[in-house]
């Protein structure tokens, strides 16, 4: 008679699941592939390239335009933490939302184009996990460009023009240490859309299996939006579209501060990035492995 007792079903079952990789694993795992991919890096180039052109065309103009319209652009020479808040201006509407979609678009429709998606999936990982980690890389990266953006406009803006207090679209003076946390703090309400045209991105990616399609599709969407805001008779839809909520972020750079449209912000987002990443999840978890 063997000495060696089978080990029992239910002790089985636990080393099975104390040896599955946590969540948190296969996290870093995706974003050990972002690292290693060059679309990554373009998008994070695409990013901080306009706030350098920026400050680089301003010091050759040497002009000041004391007369604009918008309030931050005759700070420019005056305080360079007005840099940061132009290009949130300037690169919100498409070029913010393009970097997010390029990884987004991207994020599983590249496992199905490059045949690795039925590796991962025949990992000891389950499906909820892998879509987790992968939605959760696509919003790291969106998270980084936007604040990278910030940081090198920043820095760029006070090397040329100094660490000096804003005025604020109330008018009221803010000294430089306020400003520069409200300048960070607007990028993160901005986060709010971003992110939901990343969980568009991540629903096309896996429902269409194209990188391409995904990442123009999401961008589309942004597009179509403005467009339908232009058309005579839709204002009413105006408040409730994501290319509104861009915007939505100047109740920070007030006094006293507007919570008003930053929540109205929040919960339109919630609309459609809850139902957008629990459709790509639903469609994740009944994904055909043997066909890709």
């Amino acid at each position: 008679m063997s000495s060696i007792a089978a080990t029992p079903p239910a002790t089985a079952a636990r080393t099975s699941r104390r040896r599955r990789p946590s969540t948190a694993a296969v996290y870093r795992w995706e974003l050990r592939k972002l690292i290693s991919q060059k679309r990554t890096y373009l998008g994070l180039g695409l990013a901080i390239l306009p706030p350098l052109i920026f400050v680089v065309f301003q010091n050759l103009r040497h002009r000041h335009d004391r007369g604009a319209e918008n309030i931050f652009i005759s700070q420019i020479t005056h305080s360079g933490l007005a840099t940061p808040v132009l290009m949130l201006l300037f690169e919100s509407f498409l070029l913010l939302p393009v970097v997010a979609s390029l990884v987004a678009g991207d994020i599983v429709a590249a496992e199905d184009g490059n045949g690795t998606l039925k590796t991962i999936l025949t990992r000891s990982v389950n499906r909820g996990q892998v879509f987790a980690a992968k939605a959760l890389g696509a919003m790291t990266y969106a998270v980084l460009a936007v604040f990278l953006s910030a940081a090198v406009g920043t820095a760029a803006g006070v090397a040329s023009w100094g660490f000096n207090s804003v005025t604020t679209y109330s008018g009221t003076v803010v000294s430089a240490p306020r400003a520069l946390l409200l300048v960070f703090a607007a990028n993160a309400v901005f986060l709010i859309p971003l992110l939901t045209v990343a969980s568009i991105g991540v629903l096309l990616s896996t429902a269409t299996r194209n990188s391409a399609a995904s990442v123009v599709g999401a961008v589309g969407v942004v597009i179509v939006m403005l467009i339908v805001a232009q058309i005579p008779g839709l204002e009413g839809l105006r408040p409730y579209l994501i290319q509104e909520q861009f915007e939505n972020w100047h109740g920070l750079l007030r006094t006293p501060t507007d919570w008003t449209p930053i929540g109205h912000s929040a919960w339109v987002c919630a609309l459609y990035a809850g139902p957008a990443l629990f459709a790509a999840y639903l469609v994740f978890l009944r994904r055909d492995v043997a066909g890709g």
